[in-house]
């Protein structure tokens, strides 16, 4: 498992930036420079290409590309990175690999979780927006250009909210890498096959997966932040509101114009990160 790392090397603050489904690591390019720079570099920023995704490997069986899985990977970095102030911000399915591993009882003193971030995701994923994301999982696209593939992604992240040009473009280039046909066209990152568990979901089995999730949020004992998209359609306000009832009793923030999910490039997503993991 690759990760790209910021900051000072040997901090002992730790901040573990963990991706959504379809994306890696460099999306937290721009909040790992901000939290850098209001920490003066004492801190020390990671943020991992979950498998099979970004510079990472690719698992042979694709069964293991589950939260269980990503879970279990986690602990093996952490246990590495042997933090003795561990934070976590996590997007999405990032979040969500964030609630497992907060909820482990007994972990290692370089595995406990002090401030969690959950960046729109809760125990609850509303059905719909479980099918939206199925329509382009895993289909294989190819781009003649960076910004053609710009131009596509947008299509189906334009809930990400407003970005300049320059700020998607960034955002994109991560994403591609090159045809092994070397004809110079670009095709996405990551094993098209973690569509495959995907696909498995039906709206039965995500409802018996919720009381599961539950069941680990309401084991957390970080001081955690739960970030909203105030258009999102994967974390619902309904959601939102009980994750602040129960459990570790989230503090909410949500972002108007913004759906599934923040990006944490916008300087009021920044600082809302940045305040709370360094006050």
């Amino acid at each position: 498992m690759a990760y790209w790392q910021w900051g000072k090397p040997d901090s002992p603050h730790v901040v573990l930036c963990v991706h959504g489904l379809t994306r890696q690591g460099r999306d937290f390019d721009a909040i790992a420079q901000a939290l850098c720079a209001a920490a003066s570099g004492e801190v020390r920023v990671v943020c991992p290409d979950v498998v099979g995704r970004g510079r990472s490997d690719w698992l042979k069986d694709p069964q293991g590309y589950q939260i269980g899985c990503y879970a279990a990977d986690m602990l093996v970095l952490m246990n590495q990175l042997q933090a003795s102030t561990l934070d976590w911000v996590g997007t999405s399915m990032g979040g969500l690999i964030g609630m497992v591993v907060a909820s482990q009882p007994e972990l290692p003193a370089c595995a406990r979780i002090r401030r969690l971030v959950l960046n729109d995701v809760g125990p609850v994923l509303a059905w719909q927006a479980l099918q939206r994301i199925g329509q382009y999982l895993g289909k294989l696209a190819v781009f003649e250009s960076e910004q053609r593939a710009a131009e596509v992604l947008w299509q189906v992240s334009s809930t990400f909210g407003p970005h300049t040009p320059q700020q998607w473009l960034a955002l994109t280039r991560p994403m591609l890498k090159p045809l092994a046909d070397g004809s110079g066209r670009l095709t996405l990152h990551y094993d098209p096959s973690i569509a495959k568990p995907f696909e498995s979901i039906t709206e039965a089995s995500s409802s018996e997966g919720e009381a599961l999730l539950w069941q680990a949020y309401d084991q957390i004992k970080a001081q955690t932040l739960l970030l909203r998209g105030a258009d999102s359609d994967l974390l619902t306000s309904a959601t939102a509101l009980a994750m602040t009832q129960r459990g570790p009793r989230a503090r909410l923030l949500e972002f108007a114009g913004v759906g599934h999910a923040p990006t944490l490039i916008a300087p009021d997503q920044q600082q809302a990160v940045v305040s709370f993991l360094l006050d």
